[in-house]
């Protein structure tokens, strides 16, 4: 299993060349346009396949998909096809009298549920959020989730907006959301983490989501993490 450090340097080295992959596209564009090159990246961006992973937080199997599994999204360039959405709603459910939610492991996970959809929210790039998640996780599965907040620390990030964000109550709105959205999974989910691919759950074949994704990918642009599958 990867250690957060190993995921996070993961994480950072894509972002390094997506910076470097920009840089040299803005660059280039004007001499660019005459081949095609702005066409030929929009035309990737619309042919990227939906990857979506309904969790709760302290679910052990979520926790290992995400930490052991869902990793495999960074690899050989597979998140440039990878349109990758984690929405931290699963069996929780929304007490009517009192608008409560109530989670299946009690309030820990509901608040660590609420928490990670302000990650999401304020950090709504996926290699940032993601590397957060993944550390929450990595210490849930080690029963150390109490030590969340040590995360920020270790990716360098500022923990006060998160902080905000849960104790405003707009995390508690943004899990209100899911809800909904989770609540018009058709079929309805069975069992978690469940994951769907362009709008297709995969079921109990969810570990195996990357020949999912990778059958569903119609462009030309094939990562090489596809070419094994």
């Amino acid at each position: 299993m990867a250690s957060p450090r190993i995921v996070i340097t993961i994480v950072m080295a894509f972002v390094s060349l997506c910076f470097i992959f920009e840089s040299h596209a803005s660059t280039s564009s004007s001499s660019s346009r005459s081949e095609g090159f702005n066409v030929e990246v929009s035309a990737i961006g619309s042919q990227k396949v939906d990857l979506s992973v309904y969790y709760d937080s302290l679910c052990p199997y979520c926790s290992t998909f995400i930490v052991k599994n869902l990793v495999q999204v960074f690899d050989k360039g597979l998140i440039k096809i990878v349109n990758l959405r984690l929405i931290p709603w699963g069996n929780a459910y929304i007490n009517k009298t009192n608008n409560v939610i109530v989670c299946q492991k009690g309030p820990d996970e509901c608040k660590l549920n609420i928490v990670e959809a302000c990650v999401i929210n304020i950090w709504p790039d996926v290699n940032k959020h993601y590397a957060v998640i993944y550390c929450f996780e990595f210490l849930a599965i080690e029963g150390r989730q109490e030590s969340w907040q040590s995360c920020f620390s270790s990716l360098g990030l500022l923990k006060k907006p998160i902080l905000d964000c849960y104790n405003s109550g707009n995390g508690t709105l943004l899990e209100q959301k899911y809800a909904i959205e989770a609540l018009h999974l058709y079929p309805p989910h069975s069992f978690l983490p469940w994951v769907v691919v362009n709008k297709q759950p995969i079921g109990k074949d969810y570990q195996n989501f990357v020949s999912y994704v990778c059958r569903a990918y119609t462009g030309n642009a094939v990562p090489a993490a596809c070419k094994v599958h």
